[in-house]
């Protein structure tokens, strides 16, 4: 089975200062038995300051800032939340609210086939993400078909047609003559007469906005009538991406955006400024170069990892795609029974490499304790490897018993892996060490958090 990435878009630069501004802004309101309105001015410059160096929209960040103060000032404090934590509260809530609140759907039509029209400027990733997002759809139970009618690039239909080669996905290619208004009505009937349900039309994009662009598009959106039009913006872009976005929706309307290049070292003021400028939330988000790296955009996630929380819900989601039930059920009731074994860790470092990289994973997991350090930690994949060669170098008796690893069983085992005795030191320390944080998670501030979250409560913040 093919590695399946873990949403990255938070695992990268791109928030990181922003992460790191407002977690400080919130350590310093901890311990105040009363908050007054210095104390939150105080924060809110701060808060301020990381957004717009975040590049988020001066005229979002006001409206955030104004809100938050309102509910910050106005609002009584929750009896189950400390004054701090209620001023993360509201900030969490206006985040959320900020990128739109509640995850949106793509809305299919209840007589396919669902025709979704991409449009954007020249370089966005329009035909990458159709890809992406017939890939996604097919996963999904839909059966789609791509059409590019970006007559005007060279290899663009091509480039189309490889792409929908390597993800399995039907393409209708026409002729090389055929017009764009052609090609989409022609694709439409073709999908229409072989049972597939979404068209994924790929449209002509320009290095800037122009009438003779802009004419076509409305003439494919006024022929075949898309019931989603979504603009692929390029989050590295920033606020240009936000203004381009802004005129398009102003000339021919859209419903959503899909934001590419999430896993960029831009600052991400794109992805939070967007849906407040344009009204349209995103849908998707492109975190990756690979055909599956592409993603449903939930804003109260994006947010909690920017705060330091985690992304729990999409960890377990991805875990559940990969992880072998069975296998799971059984490393549960070890992990009970303090029975973890050597064996055990090998399982489930192969279990992790199909989630994706271990910086990913861990990005996931919430600021706190342990798991604040281990994010810090740079992870060589290569490492991983090696490790599998060093415990599939053991006998079996001496993966169920580390312990019986004496000095002439490491020389053994080093050479059998074609590693150093150093290196079967360093995993056995760290297999030590996995057996102790496997504990810790079993009953302490892991198992506390989980608890927690099955009972519908806030996380308990790491500052």
């Amino acid at each position: 089975m093919s590695a399946v990435p873990v949403r990255a878009y938070n695992n990268n630069p791109m928030f990181e200062s922003l992460s790191e501004k407002l977690q400080r802004a919130f350590k310093n309101l901890k311990g105040e038995g009363r908050l007054t309105e210095q104390h939150i001015d105080d924060a809110l410059k701060e808060i301020r300051i990381a957004l717009l160096e975040a590049d988020v929209n001066f005229k979002v960040v006001k409206q955030f800032t104004d809100a938050v103060r309102a509910k910050a000032v106005g609002q009584e404090v929750f009896q189950s939340l400390s004054p701090s934590q209620q001023v993360i509260k509201i900030v969490r809530d206006e985040l959320v609210d900020m990128l739109g609140g509640e995850h949106t759907r793509v809305h299919f039509s209840s007589q396919p086939p669902t025709v979704i029209m991409l449009v954007g400027l020249q370089g966005a990733g329009k035909t990458t993400s159709a890809g992406k997002l017939s890939k996604w759809l097919a996963k999904n139970g839909h059966r789609p078909m791509l059409v590019s009618v970006d007559v005007y690039r060279p290899a663009a239909r091509e480039q189309l047609k490889v792409i929908a080669r390597d993800i399995g996905v039907k393409i209708w290619e026409g002729e090389s003559a055929d017009k764009p208004l052609d090609l989409c009505q022609n694709a439409l009937r073709e999908a229409r007469n072989t049972a597939h349900d979404v068209l994924v039309i790929d449209t002509a994009g320009r290095l800037h906005i122009d009438d003779t662009l802009m004419k076509e598009l409305c003439e494919i959106k006024d022929s075949v009538q898309p019931h989603e039009i979504l603009f692929v913006a390029d989050a590295m872009l920033g606020q240009d991406a936000v203004k381009s976005a802004h005129q398009f929706h102003e000339q021919l309307g859209f419903n959503g955006f899909i934001l590419t290049k999430m896993d960029g070292d831009a600052r991400g003021g794109a992805a939070l400024s967007i849906k407040q400028v344009t009204g349209q939330p995103v849908k998707f988000v492109g975190t990756g170069e690979k055909y599956d790296a592409f993603e449903l955009f939930h804003p109260d996630r994006l947010v909690s990892r920017i705060m330091g929380m985690g992304d729990l819900m999409s960890l377990i989601e991805k875990a559940e795609e990969v992880v072998d039930k069975k296998q799971a059920l059984e490393l549960s009731e070890k992990i009970q029974k303090d029975s973890f074994t050597m064996e055990d860790f090998r399982d489930q470092l192969r279990q992790m490499r199909k989630l994706g990289s271990l910086e990913q994973i861990l990005s996931m997991l919430p600021s706190v304790g342990p798991f604040k350090e281990l994010q810090k930690a740079k992870v060589d994949e290569k490492e991983l490897v090696r490790t599998e060669a060093i415990i599939n170098s053991m006998t079996p008796k001496e993966r169920r018993n580390h312990q019986i690893i004496n000095g002439s069983r490491r020389k053994r085992i080093a050479k059998g892996s074609g590693t150093s005795v150093q290196a079967v030191n360093q995993l056995l320390k760290q297999f030590v060490q996995t057996q102790k944080m496997m504990k810790s998670m079993k009953s302490g501030m892991f198992g506390r958090a989980m608890k927690g979250m099955k009972g519908g409560k806030m996380p308990q913040m790491p500052f």
